[in-house]
């Protein structure tokens, strides 16, 4: 099975990543030093580069956002928990994990996923039912990111939360109702942070198995923020946390 990979930067990202692309295609006439950079280093990954007409290249997809390329990769290879904490422990680095509970918007998953590789994020855990899948359009909406941050796809978030609790890993969530702030809460350690559905916010049973609920005080007539900028404000607040204690280690 193969995805489609659509836009001038997540087409160079992929072509960076571990799983590059098998098959580049561009529309004839297409110019620019993106496009230049792409067929550079295509040619050195040994990637197929083709220039098509406007009829094959609309077969190919209609999106008028593809900036006249796409690509295409096999399907992302997920990896367990295991492996996420594995990343980490190569880093040398506590673990720090976004885990997705039934966020189903791709366009959120990949603004996400994009916040998360920026913070600093080992990976990422999303449910095999009930959420979008990394796709093309989320590969979009991430600009590449998708293609680099690990990813794990689990049965159940709850019990994936009591393997990563076993593990001596904090699962901090983000709860309107909660009486700590995202940025009162110390987020140095190994830390997993959930995000919830767009409307729902955290199930009931997950919001159970977190040690930490925090919240994002609002100030205006709307009670709530959107998914990926909520998780946006925790994620880099949990950044800036973590960075600051490695450099006060790093003085002593």
């Amino acid at each position: 099975m193969q995805n489609l990979i659509i836009g001038r930067h997540p087409v160079l990202e992929s072509l960076r990543s571990e799983n590059p692309p098998e098959k580049i295609y561009i529309l004839f006439g297409t110019r620019g030093a993106a496009i230049q950079q792409i067929q550079q280093v295509a040619k050195r990954q040994g990637v197929l580069v083709k220039e098509v007409d406007r009829q094959r290249f609309l077969e190919l997809s209609s999106d008028p956002n593809t900036q006249g390329v796409v690509a295409l990769v096999a399907t992302k290879q997920y990896v367990d928990i295991e492996g996420l904490l594995q990343v980490a422990a190569e880093k040398q680095e506590p673990p720090f994990l976004l885990i997705l509970d039934e966020i189903e918007d791709p366009h959120n998953v990949g603004a996400l996923i994009r916040t998360a590789e920026c913070a600093g994020v080992h990976g990422v855990v999303l449910p095999k039912h009930h959420a979008a899948s990394l796709n093309e359009t989320v590969a979009k909406a991430s600009a590449g990111a998708s293609l680099h941050l690990p990813a794990a796809k689990v049965t159940n978030i709850a019990n994936t939360l009591d393997e990563l609790r076993s593990k001596g890993v904090w699962i901090v969530g983000t709860d309107m109702l909660a009486e700590k702030a995202f940025d009162e809460m110390d987020y140095r350690g190994a830390i997993a942070i959930v995000v919830g559905n767009e409307g729902k916010g955290i199930r009931r049973l997950v919001k159970e198995k977190c040690d930490f609920l925090v919240k994002i005080p609002m100030y205006g007539t709307i009670g709530s923020l959107n998914a990926s900028v909520a998780g946006g404000l925790v994620l880099f607040a949990a950044a800036r946390s973590r960075h600051s204690s490695q450099i006060n280690q790093g003085t002593k």
